[in-house]
């Protein structure tokens, strides 16, 4: 072998190890954007749902007034939520941006779910038409919510396992390619479908 031969063979591996690096790379950047763009649909959902919540609870004032501490509970979750959502939704990948996202629209489910036991209690409240209304959108955009969520988790599962498999691994950590947070419901009561009941 000549040193030429020997030299092109050489050229030929690192050109090699350069392509499937970048390919290694480029993949990674695609998965990571594929679920930040899962975060920004499930955004899209709970903005909608933010702004409905406070026009449910001002609608059901009337005939909840001696329930103040329910009402603002859910007022102050809602918002607590809203506040995460903003945070996690500059940075999808930024773990304690996530978990705090979570954490809150976790505590905002548990008020929702308080809210709703409150207005079985109240026929008048239940046959009120507005409040029909905003709780039938309500349920609709819960609905979409799930929806997003999963496609979230699905995008999240798809780059956390990349990021994990070898290669891909190495990439990875050299570029901080932080593992996603997926975003679960830490009260089992809030996987059940709402239920609006008349």
């Amino acid at each position: 072998m000549t040193l030429s031969t020997f030299l092109l063979i050489l050229l030929g591996i690192i050109v090699l190890l350069i392509v499937w690096f970048v390919v290694m790379y480029n993949r990674l950047v695609s998965l990571k954007n594929l679920f930040k763009n899962g975060f920004s649909q499930i955004d899209v959902q709970l903005n909608r749902r933010y702004d409905l919540i406070p026009n449910l609870v001002e609608a059901a004032k009337a005939y909840l007034s001696h329930e103040r501490e329910t009402l603002d509970a859910v007022i102050s979750a809602r918002n607590a939520a809203a506040s995460a959502m903003k945070a996690a939704k500059r940075d999808p990948a930024n773990t304690k941006a996530m978990q705090s996202f979570v954490a809150a629209e976790s505590a905002l489910g548990g008020a929702m779910l308080n809210f709703n036991a409150l207005t079985e209690a109240y026929p008048e409240l239940k046959a009120n038409e507005t409040i029909a209304q905003l709780q039938e959108e309500l349920v609709s955009t819960e609905n979409r919510v799930a929806f997003a969520r999963q496609r979230y988790n699905d995008d999240v599962m798809a780059y956390n396992t990349q990021r994990q498999l070898f290669p891909d691994v190495l990439i990875a950590n050299m570029f901080n390619f932080d593992e996603a947070v997926y975003f679960e419901l830490t009260n089992p009561e809030q996987a059940q479908p709402v239920q609006v009941k008349f």
